[in-house]
């Protein structure tokens, strides 16, 4: 773990979700999730190829969305412009899908323990935690993955969807959005998350981000050096050299 040479004061923490609070492997989960969603949607005409190639596409989309709308609408203007109105006809069997089969894709994620007793550690002491997934997923999605991590939603002040977000990894303007949304001095922030490229986007603002590597991903070998990184016991240890969080940080009404 990077030795820490100074201590600061942070007005929020936010932490990415899946590979950082989730533990996974990302390529086995997208494997998972879908041949799920292939197998829901093929008695609609779906053809499973065709409709991974569409998900990846329209993905895509919202990871270049330019603020003007919502990475939902983002998402099935993309969806409905490869498949026509029959997209939006069906967008109740994706719900239905979110719902029920997708809640099987659990099985291949892990669960730590240590991630939740620090978040718990972080709100007892008053910290403000933001939970910073990268928002390509409805909420249904979101919050179920959240309780697979062995969290509710109510554990975090903020946490980020396609319905609310008009940005994503690894755009920074994701990252200043959430800034402006709660409140947040960026410089007075902490991002924690495993991946890179999408998570060490927010030090383009001025945010400080430390890399769990438990689940690290860096698909670019890119020259990590001058991030504070390690394992979540590391983590822990580096939050408790910190002086964190000022006590008295209140949430914006």
């Amino acid at each position: 773990m990077t030795e820490i040479s100074h201590t600061e004061t942070f007005q929020a923490v936010l932490f990415d979700l899946d590979g950082t609070l989730l533990p996974m492997d990302q390529d086995i989960f997208v494997k998972d999730y879908f041949s799920r969603l292939a197998a829901k949607a093929a008695p609609r005409g779906y053809e499973p190829g065709k409709l991974v190639e569409s998900i990846w596409k329209c993905t895509g989309a919202m990871m270049k969305n330019d603020g003007r709308q919502t990475n939902e609408k983002v998402f099935w203007e993309a969806f409905s412009g490869i498949y026509g109105e029959k997209a939006l006809q069906d967008i109740g069997l994706f719900e239905d899908f979110y719902k029920n089969e997708f809640q099987k894709s659990q099985s291949v994620c892990g669960k730590n323990e240590k991630a939740v007793r620090i978040v718990q550690e972080l709100k007892a002491s008053g910290a403000r935690v933001i939970l910073a997934t990268n928002p390509i997923f409805p909420s249904i999605a979101t919050e179920s993955r959240i309780r697979w991590a062995g969290f509710e939603p109510s554990d975090f002040e903020f946490y980020t969807t396609y319905e609310n977000s008009y940005f994503s990894k690894p755009n920074p303007l994701y990252f200043q959005e959430i800034c402006e949304k709660r409140n947040l001095n960026p410089s007075k922030c902490l991002m924690i998350g495993n991946d890179a490229r999408e998570d060490t986007a927010a030090g383009k603002i001025g945010m400080k981000v430390f890399l769990v590597t438990d689940c690290l991903i860096n698909r670019e070998n890119a020259d990590l050096s001058a991030y504070p990184q390690g394992s979540f016991e590391d983590l822990e240890k580096y939050l408790s050299q910190m002086s964190m969080f000022s006590t008295s940080a209140k949430k914006p009404e």
